[in-house]
């Protein structure tokens, strides 16, 4: 189809063209960072953190005064926790992931290095960590037997020996600290100047909190630090899917009944999934949000291409009876419209990706957004270059099937 003539019609109507480009620039640049927006968030809900989360419950608790005893009485919390029918196995560690605090430490290279490599979480475990959270080590091995240590004689300055016998680390932080190379055997610094030494690499491990950002959500270390219950209070149980309500309710009265000096955190000993739900309430929250706005923005700028080609429509009546006189056919009528409509989406989607481009640089600056992906631009032309056609097939058929002499009458 020969565009000449249409660009010389959208010419002699100028202010109506140029709020239909306005309109669908805006909207190519809002829908491409939202869709972006949008994806990220469902892909931080959706991360996979390493955990049988289905399987497992928190119990946190706390001490109301000073407990002397307070290792002793954890191994016996432990003791009487693995006795409770249905449940698989069970650990105390300082710190759960999805919650909104968590131990972090510089990690270093070199010795004398000044600024720290990354910063990483720390998971104090005792024997029965790795399997109780069903971590998957896939390279090197657990701990020893004789390398876990108290983490209160280590915490509190009584240790004779203050140094890190063996950590095991994500595979995103093996990755980030010795790129290319097998980080077993390796040695890293933190808590101190003695080297610490890489045995074992599991999958995954999420960090409790966001600090760091999506690209250090996984850096995590695992010290073979046995924890007792004030550091951190958290019981962690596994038991089967079906029965973690019934175990959860036989925690907490097994714990309670191992001094009255303790009190149950209620509001915070729930299953994982729970505090998964809870931890991630906000991004979920917004990514429905976005939806909605995008939702609500198309439906505008369809309205919009479909009242304005409406108006077309009416001011043209005589020009299309005339071509319909002439020998147009209905398709051609159709067409014409509809590569009237493609041709000012094309304006529009080509000025929208650049202020795409600029709204995302704002949005990078301001609140440390990652890059717009280029993939999005051409997803979001195709988006509105689908909704133009829509929008304009009612009013460009209704234009088709005028009547030559209906058109002509007043010619």
């Amino acid at each position: 189809m020969d565009i000449r003539p249409i660009l010389s019609t959208l010419m002699r109507h100028k202010t109506a063209a140029s709020l239909i480009v306005i309109e669908i620039a805006l909207t190519c640049a809002i829908i491409c960072n939202a869709l972006f927006m949008i994806s990220d968030r469902i892909r931080e809900v959706r991360e996979v953190s390493g955990l049988v989360e289905d399987e497992l419950v928190r119990v946190q608790i706390l001490s109301i005064g000073n407990d002397a005893d307070q290792a002793a009485r954890t191994r016996t919390d432990l003791v009487n926790l693995r006795g409770i029918p249905g449940v698989k196995d069970a650990t105390v560690i300082n710190q759960v992931p999805f919650v909104n605090s968590s131990w972090n430490s510089g990690v270093r290279l070199q010795q004398e290095q000044q600024q720290s490599t990354l910063s990483a979480t720390t998971y104090m475990a005792e024997e029965q960590f790795v399997e109780t959270l069903g971590l998957k080590l896939v390279a090197g091995r657990d701990f020893n037997a004789d390398e876990y240590r108290d983490a209160a004689d280590l915490l509190d300055g009584t240790a004779t020996d203050d140094s890190i016998p063996a950590t095991i680390i994500t595979r995103s932080m093996a990755d980030k600290l010795f790129p290319g190379e097998d980080a077993v055997g390796k040695s890293f610094y933190s808590w101190g100047d003695k080297p610490i030494r890489v045995i074992g690499v599991v999958e995954h491990l999420v960090r409790p909190s966001q600090m760091g950002g999506p690209s250090a959500r996984e850096y995590s270390m695992i010290f073979p630090l046995r924890p007792h219950y004030n550091l951190g209070g958290n019981y962690v149980v596994r038991t089967s899917p079906e029965r973690r309500a019934e175990v959860l309710e036989a925690a907490r009265k097994v714990l309670q009944a191992n001094g009255a000096d303790r009190i149950i955190l209620e509001d915070n000993s729930k299953t994982i999934e729970e505090l998964r739900h809870e931890f991630f309430q906000a991004p979920r929250a917004m990514a429905w949000l976005l939806g909605i706005v995008c939702v609500v923005l198309l439906l505008v700028t369809a309205l919009g291409i479909i009242g304005l080609a409406s108006f077309w429509v009416q001011q043209r009546t005589k020009q299309i009876g005339v071509r319909r006189a002439l020998g147009a056919t209905r398709g051609q009528i159709l067409r014409y419209f509809q590569t009237e409509n493609f041709l000012l989406a094309s304006i529009g989607i080509a000025i929208g990706m650049l202020l795409a481009f600029a709204i995302n640089q704002l949005l990078m600056g301001k609140y440390e957004m990652a890059r717009l992906p280029l993939f999005y631009l051409p997803a979001g032309a195709v988006l509105l270059w689908l909704l133009g056609q829509l929008a304009v097939y009612a009013p460009a058929r209704r234009a088709a099937s005028i009547p030559p002499a209906v058109a002509t009458r007043s010619v």
